[in-house]
């Protein structure tokens, strides 16, 4: 008989990502730590053991060799996946306009934050099939949103976030029976968001936790924050 549901969480040797991890495993999940950097990584599983069962798994999102050992591995070490998250994002451009931003800052920005989930997610769907109620949470971002979202602050980075969401809406479509959503942690006060942010860091893992867990199935292809759907 199947014990324990798995979970797989990218960027999470920090912020949100490590918090997301610590709240699975403490609700009784295996949860791989994903990270690219494997000092980081494995450091950060460490802090994280008496959570519960949390295994370091290298992954960087921006390359595709990197995402297919992984996969690999993970088959090596579970038999299924019950929820990926993925929460692996940079931002290259937060004092830039969209009249100054090069071609290069644009690409790895894309190559990580949409192309990364979308690639990850084909690699995993195998493992996450074998799942009686399979999960993907995208974490994006409220300045991905078409509707009032676009202000000029960091245009690449929330260029990245609206295509993730159609990234999402596409792999929901394309996974009728998984559970496929985007969400919005907020402003968080993580090296990204900056300490003037107005959430903490468990404030912003509170709705992946939930998509991950308890959200009703039936919930799919939508931009959720608070617990709430929103506007695209």
């Amino acid at each position: 008989m199947r014990g324990k549901k798995t979970a797989l969480v990218t960027g999470a040797n920090k912020g949100i990502g490590f918090e997301v991890v610590r709240e699975l495993a403490r609700l009784g999940m295996r949860v791989f730590l994903g990270a690219r950097n494997e000092q980081a990584g494995r450091a950060a599983a460490e802090k994280l053991k008496d959570a519960g069962e949390v295994v370091f798994l290298k992954i960087d999102v921006s390359d595709d060799a990197s995402i297919r050992n992984a996969a690999a591995e993970f088959v090596r070490q579970a038999t299924c996946l019950d929820v990926l998250i993925n929460n692996a994002g940079i931002l290259l451009d937060e004092d830039k306009d969209a009249l100054s931003l090069t071609p290069e800052i644009f690409e790895k920005t894309l190559r990580t934050n949409t192309l990364g989930p979308w690639l990850v997610a084909q690699a995993f769907v195998p493992s996450l099939k074998k799942s009686s109620a399979p999960r993907i949470v995208n974490v994006s971002s409220g300045g991905g949103q078409l509707e009032d979202g676009a202000d000029g602050w960091a245009p690449c980075y929330c260029v990245s976030k609206t295509a993730l969401n159609g990234v999402t809406v596409q792999l929901a479509a394309a996974l009728p029976k998984f559970a496929v959503n985007c969400v919005c942690p907020g402003w968080v006060r993580t090296d990204m968001g900056g300490e003037n942010a107005d959430r903490s860091v468990a404030e912003g893992a509170a709705t992946i936790v939930w998509l991950a867990t308890d959200a009703p199935h039936d919930l799919t292809g939508k931009f959720v924050k608070d617990r709430k759907v929103i506007p695209w």
